[in-house]
């Protein structure tokens, strides 16, 4: 919980100053009760502030489902978040891997996982942490785990973090507190780190990078953001903050712009449909207007040619949702006893989500996290269902705002995801106007073409990841670290 001495903070005519140019950036995406709160969270540095730690932290030698003791150090814990004074406090869990090589020197990376309501344990088991389930048959026994071999914590230190509130063992301890926006993401996102880092001050000094994927596009630029003007504003503890890191990022909420023109250049749909589309609706997947009854017919039909496609890679089977996800649990409200479960195939890659779900819920591994006993019912990988209001539409004015305060970034697509395709990527990052320091080129792995790259002036660098899907590296995980162990250490991709 913070305590604030609002007399100092609104009798000094210097803060007063700061407050005001900082809230003329903010107009338009967040209302002004909100900014000030956010501020006053922020930017409390005179001497009578004290920011109290409800932390519970433990270290995790041994995993159910693992052989053997841990050969790296992982940390699971909650820290508590609050929009008040006084009450409106949410139990934030994450987990901690450190860096398997040095980390007293490697960087810190954030990490959030998509949704919104995705847990932060799915990029730590099926994207860039060290440990994944056996891809093996569920026999009703724990799912076993095994190491992975391309784990960004080769080279990093990662906190994986459940957020927004409600998403994998994070919890609210209040009503209010389980309504969820983007300005709360942000602000608890903000608050965690600050707190973790008072927490772990051997960690005080190192570079700090925020990353992400999916719909971790729209609030990981903002949370940058909000980091930078804490440490412009003289927040303590100081953030060594240096960029950010964007897999198949959501920029705009409700999108789909490009995905017709991606489907086409993949040989989905015909090039007559596509001309039709181009012409009737304009090229885009959108509304339409009920009167428009010739973009309505292309419509249809276009659904109905890419009925059937995994729309997070083109290129693998359509398994469906998975099991676990909240809203297919409460629609069907299935057991495992029940005769009628349907599984997905071992081939499917969300078979490894399905076993997630047995392991996570299982009493031995809650133990094992120190999960809090009555906080959570039952985990699912996404919870879908949590109160989120979409407060900022677009993340592209940060990307704009973040590019001229000279922050690193990486932004990378699989070149196989339908859903946030990288021709959009590209071009909201053409839009931003900045010259080409290198030039469209091929980057390798293992001396095979892993995708292609372009590098701009703002320090930006974008990177294709050939055959990857919306997850990346959980498509290519040797070539999404040799990416990203590459950039980390300011070097060629």
């Amino acid at each position: 919980m913070i305590r604030i001495n609002k007399g100092k903070w609104f009798g000094n005519p210097r803060r007063k100053s700061k407050m005001r140019r900082l809230s003329s950036l903010y107009s338009g995406h967040i209302t002004n009760t909100i900014f000030l709160v956010a501020l006053l969270l922020l930017h409390l540095h005179n001497s009578s502030t004290q920011l109290i730690l409800a932390n519970s932290t433990s270290i995790v030698k041994f995993l159910p489902g693992f052989q053997g003791p841990l050969p790296f150090l992982l940390e699971s814990g909650y820290i508590q978040v609050s929009e008040t004074e006084t009450d409106d406090t949410a139990e934030v869990f994450y987990y901690f891997i450190e860096s398997e090589n040095n980390p007293k020197e490697d960087p810190l990376l954030l990490w959030l996982t998509g949704g919104p309501g995705c847990s932060s344990f799915t990029g730590l088991a099926f994207e860039i942490g060290p440990i994944t389930f056996k891809n093996e048959e569920y026999s009703g026994s724990l799912p076993n785990l095994v190491l992975k071999a391309h784990s960004w914590t080769k080279v990093s230190s990662i906190i994986f973090l459940d957020l927004p509130v409600g998403t994998g063992f994070s919890y609210p301890n209040t009503e209010n507190a389980a309504q969820q926006s983007t300005s709360k993401l942000v602000r608890n996102a903000h608050q965690f780190l600050l707190k973790w880092l008072i927490d772990h001050p051997d960690f005080i000094s190192n570079q700090v990078y925020i990353a992400g994927d999916s719909y971790s596009g729209l609030p990981v630029p903002i949370i940058v953001q909000e980091i930078s003007y804490g440490n412009e504003g003289g927040l303590q503890p100081w953030i060594n903050l240096q960029g950010y890191i964007l897999g198949n990022p959501v920029t705009k909420v409700y999108n789909k712009n490009y995905q017709i023109q991606f489907n086409h250049g993949m040989a989905i749909i015909s090039d007559e449909l596509y001309k039709s589309l181009q012409q009737n609706c304009g090229g885009q997947y959108r509304k339409i207007d009920p009167e428009n009854v010739l973009c309505q017919k292309d419509i249809q039909s276009y659904e109905e040619t890419i009925s059937g496609v995994n729309v997070v890679h083109i290129l693998e089977p359509d398994c469906g949702v998975d099991w676990h996800d909240s809203r297919e649990l409460s629609r069907k409200m299935l057991l495992i006893t029940n005769a009628s479960l349907k599984l997905p195939p071992l081939s499917c890659r969300t078979y490894g989500y399905f076993l997630a779900g047995y392991w996570t819920n299982n009493e031995n591994v809650r133990n094992a996290l120190h999960i809090r006993k009555g906080s959570i019912r039952k985990w699912n990988r996404c919870n879908y269902g949590i109160p989120f209001k979409h407060e900022i539409i677009s993340s592209f004015p940060y990307h704009a705002n973040l590019s001229r305060k000279g922050y690193r970034s990486l932004i990378y697509s699989g070149d196989h995801d339908m859903m946030v395709p990288f021709l959009d990527t590209q071009a909201w990052i053409a839009s931003l106007n900045y010259s080409i320091v290198d030039d469209w080129r091929q980057w390798y792995s293992d001396g095979q073409i892993a995708g292609y790259t372009r590098t701009y002036s703002n320090r930006m660098t974008f990177a294709t990841i050939k055959g990857g899907g919306h997850t990346a590296p959980e498509y290519k995980p040797k070539e999404c670290f040799a990416m990203f162990s590459r950039w980390l250490s300011n070097k060629e991709l």
